[in-house]
């Protein structure tokens, strides 16, 4: 009895919390470990940490001005498109459904897992079925609540940003104190030109910008966000700001209590600090950074369920995956597809290589965004943006992230290589289906009737009213 189609239920709290809810999640509490075994002291490594806090907010920036230019969500799949153009746009999707998004939901899943099980089988590491049966037991539960209501979808996230601040806070707090009573015994000799690697440092940004990933993530809801040229750039800007801060004091805490041999023998940073800094909270932290990575779950899939509809209305995807739940008004197929991929890197999977696995891609696609940015600028100078940066920001952002992915050919080329192909394997799939339409005659039948029964069972259509 009434219109089908997503509602604009995300509030500036809830635009705010949702980014900080995907950027303080897994990786803050793992990535330590990644950053400082590839810059190789404890003083590179804080540079490393501020550089990519620096460097996220340039990116998150940008990502801004296109929220506010492109009035699509999507998030780097549709700016992409209107910039750049269909095949840059549909490799990416390619990438990202069958690498980027399963391997970075595999490892913010794997992280809950063994987080969530350590204090049960502590000083002992947990059994790696049991982490994985508990990581998938989390996901399912995540793809359940965002197939069932947005509502409260955005209300989970708002109350996980809570406890996301709270398990920071209990680490940050008592690393503050030692330090303040004269503990820098573990900062001696910090900048060890010795140890520094120069082909190594891609990965660890790789692994710092890991956990600063989720800055990009108002772009995918940008057409169920209220008031989004002013809330997109207000809720970028203040929660940028507010993980920087807090993540270089973790990182400080961190080598204040356990220094560098800690930090590197540690499967799970987080819950050796605790071991050492108050044995009181030994079964709390753990708890809280599992709960930080179920936040960053909710909203992975929450967004990137946003990006497989669009890019069905657009017609390089499925038609089904445009279609919204009749009276739950979210979009299901698309909330379910991930389903089968994440469950298999889960289970196959190992977090560090999984982490440069998808990492290539993910900011190779992330330097396009920008660089068409900067192309959309130059051909439309009559726009005026109600945001808009300095040229120098996604120029520089560009050429540091483009920079950064040829780099990482030499410091992990096996990983790499695999995410290169899975890009490339696109290119005869979109000439063939897409481009040309060869294939799609003797499929159209069985499409539409594959459809139509999945709708039937689903409960699914098409969106009545458009939102952009």
């Amino acid at each position: 009895e009434e219109a089908i189609f997503l509602r604009k239920k995300i509030t500036l709290l809830r635009a705010f919390s949702l980014l900080i809810g995907s950027m303080v999640g897994s990786g803050i509490f793992i990535s330590p470990k990644g950053v400082l075994k590839n810059s190789g002291s404890v003083g590179f490594s804080l540079l490393v940490w501020f550089s990519c806090g620096l460097l996220s907010m340039f990116g998150a920036l940008c990502y801004a001005e296109l929220g506010t230019r492109i009035t699509k969500s999507g998030g780097h799949y549709i700016y992409i498109l209107e910039t750049l153009g269909p095949l840059p746009s549909f490799l990416f999707l390619w990438a990202e459904f069958f690498a980027i998004r399963p391997a970075n939901s595999a490892v913010v899943s794997l992280a809950f897992g063994r987080y969530m099980l350590e204090p049960f089988f502590a000083p002992c590491a947990a059994p790696v079925p049991a982490v994985k049966l508990v990581s998938l037991l989390g996901y399912y539960t995540v793809l359940t609540l965002n197939s069932w209501s947005v509502t409260w979808s955005a209300r989970l996230q708002m109350a996980l940003s809570v406890v996301k601040l709270l398990a920071l806070a209990l680490i940050i707090v008592p690393g503050m104190m030692l330090l303040a009573q004269g503990h820098t015994e573990n900062f001696q000799d910090a900048f060890d030109r010795q140890s520094l690697v120069l082909d190594k440092l891609p990965l660890a940004f790789y692994a710092g910008m890991f956990a600063y990933s989720g800055w990009f993530q108002t772009g995918f809801v940008r057409e169920e966000l209220v008031k989004p040229e002013r809330n997109i750039p207000l809720a970028v800007i203040v929660s940028v700001i507010t993980v920087i801060v807090g993540y270089m004091l973790t990182n400080v805490s961190y080598y204040t209590v356990l220094g560098t041999e800690d930090v590197l023998a540690s499967p799970a940073v987080a819950v050796s600090f605790v071991q050492r800094a108050f044995k009181s909270l030994i079964s709390v932290v753990p708890v809280l950074v599992a709960l930080s990575c179920f936040g960053t779950m909710n909203g992975g899939i929450f967004t990137f369920s946003r990006t497989l509809f669009v890019a069905s209305r657009e017609g390089q995807w499925p038609p089904l995956f445009s279609m919204i739940h009749i009276r739950r008004h979210t979009p299901l197929p698309a909330v379910m597809l991930m389903f089968p991929l994440v469950t298999a890197m889960v289970c196959i999977g190992d977090i560090y290589h999984l982490l440069n696995f998808f990492s290539f891609s993910r900011w190779l696609f992330i330097g396009l965004a920008t660089l068409g940015l900067i192309v959309h600028r130059c051909r439309h100078p009559e726009l005026h943006s109600p945001f808009q940066v300095p040229l120098f920001v996604p120029v520089s952002f560009t050429i540091i992230c483009l920079f950064t992915v040829a780099m990482s050919f030499y410091s992990d080329p096996v990983n790499i290589s695999i995410g290169c192909t899975i890009v490339l394997s696109g290119f005869p799939v979109y000439y063939l289906i897409i481009h040309r339409q060869i294939f799609l005659p003797f499929f159209s039948t069985f499409s539409d009737y594959l459809t139509h029964k999945l709708q039937l069972l689903l409960e699914v259509v098409q969106q009545e009213i458009k939102t952009y």
